[in-house]
């Protein structure tokens, strides 16, 4: 194994260099434990732990070493221990609010370069679920890829699948089975469309996925709970090296089954990262443009508005509002998006006091100019 083979480029061989006269070495972390971690190097894994001054140092959960990090470590004469002394600057990284009242990031997958968005076409199946993903997918720099798997279950993968593209335009979208065996009967249809072609094919879920089986390349298996990632990996990797459940028939989806976050290497050569299902996915950090990105057709209408501060509600010349009414914009995607400009908003405000403060301040003097005018309207009446 050498360090091209876990994704090392140029651009991290450059940040790496003030870290060489120190004695240190670069690794990249496969697996995160609450106090230390399991990283890959060209000479074998090691166990690792965060010196004292890289803990004291950092502010933020997110300033800690996350599963796909490039790390500078030190290794323990005599031991297959070493000590983390820094992390690389991050290509891309996939996060999320952390769940509960507090607003701190967590980072879900770090320098990915594909992001593998996993939904059944089941009663998991949700287009609103899938703008989401795919607006935090396209802030985290990396290329998303939607996956529908379990297409044997639903009456019409054809039709959820046009559903689909038209929310992710540009997108690649494959629809398969992960289960479907090596018999040619029981093989199903995969359809990969770009912005620039269309390509129908009948293949098995490894040849789906061949275009990014490439080696050194880092795939990040994203989604809810029983959607079928493990059995996709399990596919990748050639054994049942992550455990699946059957889908339950109370609920017809998917069992949970992973718990961590892992990087491991296919043999393929690809790098894989699994992660344990999603059940909510909070905005962090997430921009205009990569809002802009996920909703390109709601973005372009805009730009066709007669006003440029177009509110998108009463004003004459509204585009968004012309697309509403001769349905050639659905009502739930308009809806769907102005959700996430909003909790976007929210989590802008959270992430930077500045902002908050400025929020509260711009309230109170609206509440302000409220109460002087019901003031003067009750003083007129007497």
């Amino acid at each position: 194994m050498s360090l091209s083979s876990l994704g090392w480029t140029d651009s991290y061989a450059s940040a790496f260099q003030p870290y060489i006269a120190s004695g240190c070495v670069p690794a990249r972390v496969a697996l995160e434990h609450k106090h230390a971690y399991e990283l890959l190097t060209p000479a074998g894994p090691l166990s690792a732990e965060c010196t004292g001054k890289l803990l004291h140092a950092a502010t933020v959960r997110a300033d800690l070493p996350a599963v796909g990090d490039w790390v500078a470590v030190r290794l323990r004469p005599g031991e297959s221990h070493a000590d983390i002394h820094a992390i690389l600057p991050r290509r891309t990284k996939f996060s999320r609010r952390a769940a509960g009242n507090a607003a701190v990031e967590q980072i879900v997958a770090a320098n990915v370069d594909t992001v593998l968005l996993v939904t059944a076409l089941d009663q998991n199946f949700n287009l609103r679920r899938i703008e989401r993903t795919l607006a935090v997918a396209w802030e985290s720099g990396a290329q998303p890829v939607v996956i529908l798997n379990k297409a044997d279950l639903h009456p019409d993968p054809a039709a959820a699948r046009a559903a689909v593209a038209a929310i992710a335009p540009a997108v690649p979208i494959l629809t398969l089975t992960a289960l479907a065996p090596s018999d040619p009967a029981m093989r199903f249809s995969v359809s990969i469309e770009t912005e620039k072609r269309t390509v129908a094919l009948t293949v098995d879920a490894v040849a789906a996925l061949a275009p990014w089986l490439v080696p050194g390349h880092t795939l990040a298996f994203l989604g809810s709970s029983g959607v079928g990632k493990s059995t996709l990996i399990n596919r990748l990797l050639g054994t049942e090296r992550k455990t699946t459940r059957a889908l339950s028939g109370a609920v017809g989806k998917g069992r949970h089954t992973t718990t961590h976050r892992e990087l491991i290497v296919a043999p393929s050569g690809v790098l894989v990262i699994d992660t344990p299902g999603m059940r909510e996915l909070q905005l962090w950090d997430v921009n205009d443009d990569a809002l802009d990105t996920a909703f390109a057709d709601v973005a372009a209408l805009a730009t066709r508005c007669s006003f440029r501060d177009c509110s998108h509600r009463a004003e004459p010349g509204c585009a968004i509002q012309a697309a509403l009414e001769d349905g050639s914009l659905d009502c739930q995607r308009w809806q769907s998006f102005q959700k996430l400009q909003r909790e976007q908003a929210y989590a802008a405000r959270k992430a930077d006091p500045r902002l908050d403060r400025e929020n509260k301040a711009a309230w109170k003097k609206l509440h302000k100019q409220g109460r002087m005018i019901m003031r003067m309207k009750h003083g007129g009446a007497d």
